[in-house]
């Protein structure tokens, strides 16, 4: 039997921890949580499921999912957000599958279920199957601040049944208020990297990829109003980012021709 780590970071999350941490308490070995200032009941949900609770500082996402990854001590590490919740036909595989042997996998993707505004979504960005299992002996994350990626040691993928349930939006402004965060961490993460942006028009043409993307290729159309809801708010998303970038574009040439 392969023992299970469970590593999750949070802040500010007393209203979703509890559905989480429900769906893996019969699983982990271990639970760890990395908390960067709770003010709510966060903390006090997160120590009735574990000892394993920290209290640090926040150094961008890919960072601080690594430093939960080095705590963790068990054979496989499922690094699990706090708004996300594995359903019953994921338990179920996993118990299975942390009772055999692993042969050559040494990473895990789940297929995304993503739950916005009382509908389960089974198109679009929820089609997806995000990589959150990994052997922990040779595995990192990259240390970018947001769109952090888990890097599996060689090894075979493999993606399970079931669903990792997504609750991402509490309700609509704080899809707002996420989305605008998230583009504008985007856009500098992109500036950094040397990436640069010329012109609106490239962010107005991103943004009508995206939509068409998850809404037409995706085939998010079939999830009806929210489905149609989720695809502007990922083009909204894109558009914002790439105007972003064309701004530190901007500053830069601008600052450039001052010298």
């Amino acid at each position: 039997m392969k023992t299970l780590s469970v590593t999750i970071i949070t802040l500010n999350e007393a209203d979703r921890l509890r559905r989480c941490l429900d769906s893996v308490r019969d699983l982990a070995d271990e639970i760890i949580i990395l908390d960067s200032g709770s003010k709510d009941a966060t903390l006090d949900i997160a120590r009735e499921f574990t000892d394993q609770v920290f209290s640090t500082d926040w150094p961008g996402f890919g960072v601080q999912k690594q430093r939960a990854l080095e705590k963790a001590g068990c054979d496989w590490v499922l690094a699990i957000d706090a708004d996300e919740a594995l359903d019953a036909k994921l338990q179920q595989w996993l118990k299975g599958f942390l009772g055999k042997d692993r042969g050559g996998v040494s990473a895990v993707k789940m297929p995304w279920g993503v739950v916005a505004y009382g509908k389960l979504l089974n198109h679009g960005r929820s089609a997806r199957a995000p990589l959150r299992m990994v052997w922990r002996e040779g595995a990192r994350f990259t240390d970018a601040e947001v769109h952090e990626e888990l890097v599996p040691p060689a090894g075979e993928t493999i993606t399970s049944p079931g669903r990792l349930l997504h609750y991402s939006h509490r309700d609509y402004g704080h899809a707002l208020q996420k989305n605008t965060d998230y583009a504008w961490l985007g856009a500098q993460k992109y500036f950094r990297k040397g990436r640069r942006c010329n012109s609106l028009v490239v962010a107005l043409l991103k943004s009508w990829w995206t939509f068409f993307q998850v809404y037409i290729l995706r085939l998010g159309i079939l999830d009806g109003p929210v489905g149609f809801l989720m695809a502007m708010a990922y083009a909204q998303n894109n558009f914002n980012k790439y105007a972003g970038l064309w701004t530190l574009t901007r500053a830069e040439k601008q600052s450039r021709s001052a010298i």
